[in-house]
């Protein structure tokens, strides 16, 4: 059944930036490297924000992190997510990356739930300390500014039911001059499970005048519309949902300039998607470890499609591209879209999980001298969940 079309939504305005579709892809660990985003800008328009990367790893200038940070040639506007908690170390790495023009968009990270970072008060633990919370935005708004680089916020809505912070947060970060305000609209406890509140969604937009991007359960375009059409947001922010699915921008495109065609590819084009993706892989890490990269890739674009379980453990065993190729090629090429199967929730939710933070960290939302000690050790890696 095709789907009624939507009333064409307005370009997203992000500081001096216009993104005329009005979607973000969300930045994901291990996933939206360079390879990933060229593949989905070649389906769709919108933003495509990097890999997450701290800020230590960026003021010291990691190998790593300079290649998160790396953009194609054509790739405009270049987005990249910063992580931090540390004020000082969060404004030089922005102040790095808008000097030196390696970004036309800075977005910070308050919303990563994983234990190794909010065990140590970090991402989606850290809005809880306020006066912390505002520092780190202020210093990288004041980086950012000279430089006409826009910074925004994604945030989840707390770290439990008990202890939400998405209003408070957001309020704080419109006063310190960001351009926009995300919010995945679920609590770190939650993780990746149950159902994204939008509920938060419409309150936060309710309580800013920037504009509000939603993020949490856009599986399909017709989410995305749901989303917009019950929230009031100016805009979605999609995660899980393009994994293996790089021609949802196409829909989303489409739902948002108001059409009502979408992809629906048979195996044949998904086999041609998961070739480009590979070649792109190989093109920015080298083969070895881009073909490697890729096999996450596998069950995603699979979904739904029969293929033997045999068939589906090779392909997620593959090394060179001549062994994708002699996989690939073992595929029912012929076998139409699958309709139902396909859609839906896509990786892994898991299941709630209680937060590990620090000791006594939801006794006061002020930071003393302990925790903030504690929290330098929270930049432990280049990238993150």
């Amino acid at each position: 059944m095709t789907p009624p079309p939507f009333p064409a939504l307005p370009p997203l305005r992000i500081g001096p930036l216009t993104v005329d579709t009005p979607v973000v892809l969300a930045p994901m660990a291990g996933v939206t490297n360079r390879a990933f985003r060229r593949l989905c800008r070649e389906h769709g328009a919108g933003l495509y924000v990097a890999e997450m990367v701290t800020s230590r790893a960026l003021v010291e200038r990691t190998p790593e992190s300079m290649r998160i940070i790396a953009h194609d040639p054509d790739e405009t506007p270049r987005s990249v997510q910063v992580y931090g908690v540390d004020p000082a170390t969060v404004g030089a790495a922005v102040r790095l990356i808008a000097a030196e023009d390696r970004a036309d968009h800075v977005d910070l990270n308050f919303g990563c739930p994983v234990p190794k970072v909010a065990r140590r008060g970090g991402g989606a633990a850290l809005p809880w300390k306020r006066d912390l919370f505002a520092a780190i935005v202020q210093a990288a708004v004041a980086a950012a500014d000279p430089h006409g680089v826009p910074v925004t916020v994604k945030m989840r809505t707390g770290i439990d039911d008990d202890h939400l912070t998405y209003l408070d947060a957001g309020r704080t970060a419109e006063r310190a001059g960001v351009a926009a305000v995300a919010l995945h609209a679920r609590t770190a406890a939650q993780h990746y499970s149950g159902t994204a509140d939008w509920t938060a969604i419409a309150r936060l937009k309710e309580h800013l005048t920037v504009p509000v991007l939603g993020n949490g359960d856009i599986w399909s375009a017709e989410d995305a519309l749901a989303m917009v059409e019950q929230t009031g947001c100016d805009g979605v922010v999609v995660g899980r949902g393009c994994q293996g699915r790089p021609w949802l921008f196409a829909d989303l495109a489409a739902a948002f300039a108001g059409r009502s065609e979408r992809v629906r590819p048979g195996l044949r084009d998904v086999a041609a998607a998961i070739r480009r993706h590979a070649e792109l892989m190989v093109e920015d890490l080298g083969e070895d470890r881009g073909v490697r990269e890729l096999r996450k890739h596998m069950a995603w674009y699979l979904k739904g499609y029969v293929v033997g379980g045999d068939l589906r453990h090779r392909l997620a065993l593959v090394s060179t591209l001549v062994d994708l190729d002699a996989r690939l090629a073992e595929l029912d090429l012929d076998q139409p879209y699958p309709g139902e199967a396909a859609e839906g929730p896509r990786g892994r939710a898991g299941g709630a999980k209680r937060p590990i933070l620090p000791e006594r960290w939801l006794e006061s939302c002020e930071l003393d001298e302990v925790f903030a000690a504690e929290l330098r050790e929270a930049e432990l890696s280049v990238s993150g969940g």
